[in-house]
Formats: C-alpha cells, sequence, structure tokens
C-alpha cells in the first residue's frame, strides 16, 4: 500500500513537474509573440517612413517652385520699377512747366501703386498655388500610409496569433495527457 501510495505521488509529481515546465514554456511563447508583434509593428513603421520621405521630397519640389516663382517676381518688379523711373524720368527731362512736372509726378505715383497692387495679386497666386501642391503632398501621404501599414500589422498580428494558438493547444494537450496518464497507472494499481 505504501508503494503504491510513493508511486502514485511519484506520478502526480512527475505530471505536475511536466503542467509546470508547460506554464513556463507557455509564458516564454506569449513573449515570443509580443516579440513578433512588436517587430510587425517596427517593420510597419518603414512604409511610414518611405512615405514621409517621399512626401518630404515632394513637399520640397513645391516649396523650391514657389520660392523661384518668387523670386522670379521680383526680378520682374524690380526691373519693371527701373524701366518705369527711367521712362518717367526721360518724360519729365523734357517737360516744360512745373505744373507739367506736378502731373508727372502724380501719375508715377499713381502707377507704382497700380505696379504694387498687381505684383502682390500674382505673389498671392504664387503661394495659394504653392499651398494648394502642399495640401495635396499631405492628403496624399496621408491616403497611401494608412491602408498599406495597418494591413501589415493585422497580417503579422494574426499570424503571431494563429502561431500562438497552435503552441498554446499542444502544450495544454500535452500537459492533460501527462496528468491523464498519471492518473490511470494509478487507478490500476
Amino acid at each position: 500500500m505504501n508503494t503504491e501510495l510513493n508511486e502514485f505521488l511519484e506520478q502526480q509529481k512527475k505530471g505536475l513537474v511536466q503542467l509546470a515546465s508547460d506554464l513556463r514554456k507557455a509564458r516564454v511563447a506569449a513573449a515570443r509573440k509580443a516579440a513578433q508583434e512588436s517587430a510587425a509593428r517596427i517593420k510597419s513603421l518603414n512604409v511610414r517612413v518611405r512615405t514621409l520621405a517621399r512626401s518630404g521630397v515632394r513637399l520640397s519640389v513645391v516649396s523650391h517652385g514657389a520660392v523661384q516663382s518668387l523670386i522670379e517676381l521680383q526680378g520682374d518688379i524690380v526691373s519693371s520699377a527701373l524701366n518705369e523711373a527711367a521712362e518717367k524720368i526721360q518724360q519729365m527731362a523734357y517737360t516744360e512747366s512745373v505744373r507739367d512736372l506736378a502731373r508727372m509726378q502724380a501719375e508715377v505715383l499713381q502707377s507704382a501703386r497700380q505696379r504694387i497692387v498687381d505684383d502682390i495679386a500674382r505673389a498671392v497666386v504664387i503661394l495659394k498655388d504653392a499651398a494648394g501642391d502642399a495640401r495635396k503632398v499631405a492628403t496624399r501621404a496621408t491616403a497611401t500610409e494608412e491602408p498599406a501599414a495597418k494591413k501589415t500589422v493585422r497580417r503579422k498580428v494574426k499570424q503571431a496569433k494563429r502561431k500562438a494558438a497552435r503552441g498554446k493547444a499542444t502544450t495544454t494537450a500535452r500537459a492533460k495527457r501527462g496528468v491523464r496518464k498519471v492518473a490511470r497507472r494509478g487507478a490500476r494499481r
């Protein structure tokens, strides 16, 4: 009777040791699963980084184009102002009275105001175009980034869950089989 009890306890002990071993393995499996999911998330960042880099390049092109247009506008403003000033000074040289000179000065002021308004309007058009292009870059970047990144992460997480479920099922089944065998052996004696 004493030997049967010792054998039963020994079998129970082996079953519990196996169960504890399986529990440790399950912890390791859970840690591996978490690591795999983290790796999948980090890999999905590659897509976002590439998208961000591409949109940065596009945004640089847009900003360089806007700056180029503004510099060209500034060149046009300066050259037209100088040409107009030279023309008006030449006309003033041929004036015969102070009245004509005052009238020409008034015309110079009016034309300068009109030129400034036109130049500001051209600058606003350039900036509006650049803002629209920048918005397009931003919306394109967010539109392409989200679906691709989300699909990648979802797929990796599903794969990791499947692997973990398979591992957990086999570990649990082994532990239950070990306990059943121990119980059967003890019942037979």
